[in-house]
């Protein structure tokens, strides 16, 4: 049976022995997977990150960007910790469409709160029928 070697490679300070290779190993792995997720999250589901950030204007790059990661800082603590954000999110079934979503409210509508957008999305909202404005 044919076997597929996969080799990886990191850098590290550390003395790398039989004992603790696999240790090593294993959080190296994880690392690049945790790093591999968030930039995936960052660019396909709704952020937008792009390489393009990097390009330009270094203050104004760098801020854009600073941004976005303090935004998906919230989002990640709301997901972890805010059951209205987790039924919202339930519900929108994706988060590309929650952020959407969310950005429409606030489009078509005055709200109050953040609560009451996400109350709508995870529990249903009443859509009025769009009447025309006259204006004289």
């Amino acid at each position: 049976k044919d076997e597929k070697i996969t080799k990886f490679s990191w850098v590290t300070d550390i003395t790398i022995t039989e004992e603790n290779v696999f240790e090593l190993m294993r959080a190296g792995r994880a690392r690049w997977k945790v790093e591999n997720e968030t930039f995936n999250t960052l660019k396909n589901q709704g952020y937008n990150l792009e390489h393009n950030y990097g390009l330009g204007k270094k203050n104004l790059s760098a801020v854009f960007t600073i941004l976005m990661m303090l935004a998906f800082l919230i989002d990640q603590v709301q997901q972890l910790s805010c059951w209205l954000f987790q039924e919202a999110l339930q519900q929108a079934e994706s988060k590309r469409y929650l952020w959407e979503s969310i950005r429409a409210f606030f489009h078509n509508y005055r709200v109050d709160s953040m609560e009451t957008i996400l109350r709508a999305i995870a529990h249903g909202y009443e859509r009025r029928e769009l009447k025309e404005v006259c204006r004289t």
